[in-house]
């Protein structure tokens, strides 16, 4: 049977739930550039990936209501580590940006190999948020990631961002888009997920979504 990749309604019980994890506090934790650098595998994570300037940071932020929380810039490739913060029993993990970046080819190479290592072989990683603009739907660097995430044995769910940016008479051409995109690989959850961090809209269903995942 051919998946459909439905738009993710999570429901009124488990939004609750997002809604009392995040209004706890969230903590920096600690950056890392190095495999060895990694915290203690002793909780679950849950990170987000996603193409250099898609949103990642500014989504963490929304999801957290703290604005300064992770960094966030319009400077394609700001994050050049992989953050790790502390909510409640588990880690939220902020990814480096992979595609283009505006840093040096070696930097690059650097980080997006640290990316990669991270998610092919943390035990502790319960989901990866595959964010995706919606202005531009999935990009061929995209397909990358997501054939290393279904060698790895890795669910990743797929993460619309700026969804604002778009309008109504396009977002079914990008939604039609990336479904035939994700029937390709097998690790792709079943479900996607809308949101725009400048409206909040999807932020409360992320949250529900991230309560979960245990």
């Amino acid at each position: 049977m051919r998946l459909t990749f439905p738009l993710a309604d999570p429901g009124h019980d488990a939004r609750e739930r997002g809604r009392i994890l995040f209004a706890g506090e969230t903590t920096f934790v600690k950056g890392v550039v190095a495999m060895s650098g990694l915290p203690p595998d002793d909780r679950p994570e849950i990170c987000f990936a996603g193409r250099s300037n898609v949103g990642k940071s500014t989504l963490i932020n929304a999801l957290t209501g703290r604005k300064t929380l992770a960094r966030a810039s319009n400077t394609p490739g700001r994050t050049q580590e992989i953050n790790f913060f502390g909510l409640a029993d588990r880690y939220l993990v902020d990814l480096p940006g992979y595609g283009f970046a505006n840093a040096p080819v070696k930097v690059v190479e650097g980080w997006q190999a640290l990316m990669k290592a991270y998610l092919s072989g943390r035990a502790s990683l319960r989901r990866a948020f595959l964010l995706v603009d919606a202005r531009h739907g999935v990009k061929p660097v995209d397909e990358e990631i997501m054939a290393l995430l279904d060698r790895s044995a890795v669910t990743f769910q797929t993460v619309f961002t700026k969804i604002d940016k778009v309008k109504a008479s396009e977002r079914d051409r990008v939604l039609d888009q990336v479904r035939t995109a994700l029937a390709r690989h097998p690790a792709a959850y079943p479900e996607l997920v809308v949101t725009s961090s400048e409206k909040g809209d999807g932020i409360a269903d992320l949250r529900a979504i991230i309560s979960t995942l245990e």
